[in-house]
């Protein structure tokens, strides 16, 4: 993760307080600000940061398996979010690249990140409870 650029952690810090707040259109405005700034190869920087900071370094071998029960009957956001952090955590970064781009040709890639905050913050919270 050290590799991302020092603004795309501050992006992923001001998604992430926005979230926290739970401000979701402070949430898709951070991201706007990011693709307006950076295009979509710094919204996918921030969404990667997120992915990374639910999960932690991932670990130098591969194979965490997505343990989901029904995640094909989840809805759209919810399975690109379980999909996308299993990429992360197996390091599979062509896997990552194409659930984002699926995302945005579908037209969700808004409600995916959002998704993915919501998701992080839930994260941050159960480790903190």
């Amino acid at each position: 993760m050290t590799d991302l650029p020092q603004q795309t952690f501050d992006d992923a810090a001001a998604v992430l307080s926005s979230a926290l707040d739970g401000d979701q259109d402070a949430v898709v405005g951070a991201f706007d600000a990011v693709v307006d700034r950076a295009g979509l190869s710094g919204a996918y920087g921030v969404a990667w940061c997120l992915a990374a900071t639910m999960i932690g370094d991932a670990p130098p071998e591969s194979g965490a398996a997505l343990d989901f029960p029904g995640i094909d009957q989840a809805e759209y956001d919810t399975r690109w979010v379980a999909r996308f952090v299993s990429a992360y955590a197996n390091r599979d970064v062509p896997t990552g690249e194409a659930l984002f781009g699926a995302a945005v040709a579908d037209g969700l890639l808004p409600d995916c990140l959002l998704t993915l905050a919501g998701s992080t913050i839930a994260t941050l919270r159960s480790r903190a409870g």
